[in-house]
């Protein structure tokens, strides 16, 4: 029996690797599709820093830091405070040198900001470069507007939901050769009811457990009706991981 991952790619095909090194089977079922924006910025603005929820973000912008296109190279050479390590890894790879992972979620992202500037480490007068995606789920550049600074966003990215399962999922569920779901977040959560329900395999599908990264996620899951629904106690893949070991105990692999 397999763990059906709703992560998007590429990011799907790491934890794929995680839960194969683990023992699980897997199979694939991406809920969002990564689709880039655009970016484009003022040249004459000047940032402290720049703040990232999510390493879609970077990968919007990847083409803009590439090569010595001035405005990039700029960019890089600012302090980028990340969401988590996730997050935090692909800011490295993408070219940044000074990056501050927070622990996992954006209030621990905003309470990174507010005490870099505590320790006299960032300055608030200087604007903070918000990439961010289409759709938040929370509200960061109004917090930390709240509380004196300047957030300058820009949408880098946007993630489509997908409106079916592939087939070999739907087979599965048929056939109860999935025993648990992973669930991302609660867009992509949405997008995998969705898809169930028109995929006909709503019931079976809601029938295992279903193991989110976040309490806010489960919310979703629950309200459409499944029963065995775990969060994570923190909002990282290792935590959810611990959630499926501990959902799938009772079950030999």
């Amino acid at each position: 029996m397999a763990v059906l991952v709703t992560r998007p790619h590429p990011d799907d095909e790491a934890t794929a690797s995680a839960l194969r090194a683990k023992g699980f089977e897997v199979m694939l079922a991406p809920m969002l599709r990564f689709e880039p924006v655009a970016f484009h910025d003022d040249e004459d603005a000047r940032y402290g820093a720049v703040i990232v929820t999510s390493a879609n973000a970077l990968r919007g912008i990847a083409p803009h830091l590439k090569g010595s296109r001035l405005q990039g190279s700029r960019l890089l050479k600012l302090p980028l405070f990340a969401v988590g390590e996730h997050t935090a890894s692909a800011a490295h790879r993408a070219g940044f040198d000074n990056v501050i992972p927070a622990s996992g979620d954006a209030a621990s992202l905003r309470d990174l900001v507010l005490a870099s500037v505590k320790a006299k480490e960032l300055k608030k007068a200087s604007p903070l470069l918000y990439l961010a995606g289409a759709d938040l789920a929370r509200d960061l550049a109004g917090e930390l507007g709240e509380r004196g600074f300047t957030v300058v966003t820009h949408t880098t990215y946007r993630m489509i939901p997908v409106s079916s399962l592939p087939r070999e999922a739907c087979d599965a569920f048929a056939a109860s050769g999935i025993e648990a779901v992973l669930h991302y977040s609660r867009r992509s959560a949405r997008a995998f009811l969705d898809a169930a329900r028109a995929g006909g395999v709503e019931i079976s599908a809601l029938a295992i457990p279903q193991c989110c990264i976040s309490a806010a996620v489960a919310s979703v899951v629950r309200d459409a009706g499944a029963a065995q629904v775990m969060a994570a106690a923190s909002s990282n893949e290792n935590a959810l991981f611990e959630v499926l070991d501990r959902a799938l105990r009772p079950v030999s692999r």
